[in-house]
């Protein structure tokens, strides 16, 4: 079944004033998408592709945050865009890299909140074993236990994004859209928390979208990928099927061998060296 549907989509982002070329004319930003129609599956899929190429301008059309200029995007078989706020985020969950807090809350009382007033009202059983609440796991698997009492802005930046991976667990929404989750975690939590993430996702069927850098954590975890290319095409498949090195070096524009220091790369190296390899 199709979880997610474009319909003649169209969105462009509006032009930021001041922002200006060389000779002083306004800087028109380019559709990001131009009457899109595509239908992608459940399961836990992974976004791949250059800054840039939409992924995450997807994953906010797909979940309802942005709205598009031109056609509609269903959502479970629901126009997610005209749902009420709260209705809105039982259908998706949404969560960022670099999320920003305002609160003194401490992460305890936090998680508590959302998990009784998401879609599981505070009752769910663990996905591992089923024999212990759903919070007590969530908990363990992404290592909160020594930040619980800590306010959520006086944590690390791997502790809060280990935190929100709780949140959008715990919130028991239809769908979970993730974009960059993994920042600034070690790399085992990288791998633990996909690990979860799949089996959460194959036990309860619920589909999560997640985008991320890193190629060989999709070809370990992701059922479908979607590869995303500059000039806006996407290609859908399983890992095998998408994550080829021929396709990786039209998205990227450089050699796959080099991909895996991509990750770490600067934008200027990462321009520096596509150029040289389009050379």
């Amino acid at each position: 079944m199709n979880t997610i549907e474009f319909l003649d989509v169209s969105f462009t982002f509006p032009a930021v004033e001041g922002d200006t070329d060389a000779k002083g004319n306004q800087i028109v930003p380019k559709p990001v998408f131009d009457h899109f129609t595509g239908n992608i599956p459940g399961g836990f899929t992974s976004l791949i592709g250059p800054n840039g190429s939409g992924k995450s301008t997807f994953l906010l059309l797909a979940s309802g945050r942005l709205i598009p200029q031109n056609g509609k995007v269903l959502l479970l078989n629901q126009d997610v865009a005209a749902l009420p706020e709260e209705q809105k985020n039982l259908l998706a969950s949404v969560i960022y890299q670099n999320m920003e807090f305002e609160t003194d809350d401490k992460v305890q009382d936090l998680l508590s909140f959302v998990y009784a007033n998401g879609n599981l009202k505070a009752k769910a059983k663990s996905i591992k074993s089923g024999n212990s609440d759903l919070f007590s796991e969530v908990i363990s698997v992404f290592e909160l236990e020594k930040v619980l009492n800590h306010p959520l802005t006086e944590i690390s930046k791997g502790e809060i994004q280990r935190t929100l991976l709780a949140f959008g667990i715990l919130y028991g929404s239809a769908s979970v859209f993730m974009d960059e989750p993994m920042f600034a975690m070690e790399d085992y939590q990288k791998n633990s928390s996909l690990e979860y993430l799949r089996l959460f996702c194959e036990e309860t069927k619920t589909p999560v979208y997640i985008s991320m850098h890193e190629i060989d954590l999709s070809r370990k975890y992701a059922q479908n990928v979607m590869l995303f290319y500059p000039d806006r095409n996407i290609s859908l498949g399983s890992p095998e099927e998408v994550l080829t090195s021929a396709d990786l070096e039209k998205a990227y524009g450089f050699p796959a061998s080099m991909l895996k220091k991509h990750e770490t790369m600067t934008r200027e190296q990462i321009i520096q060296y596509s150029n040289l390899y389009k050379q």
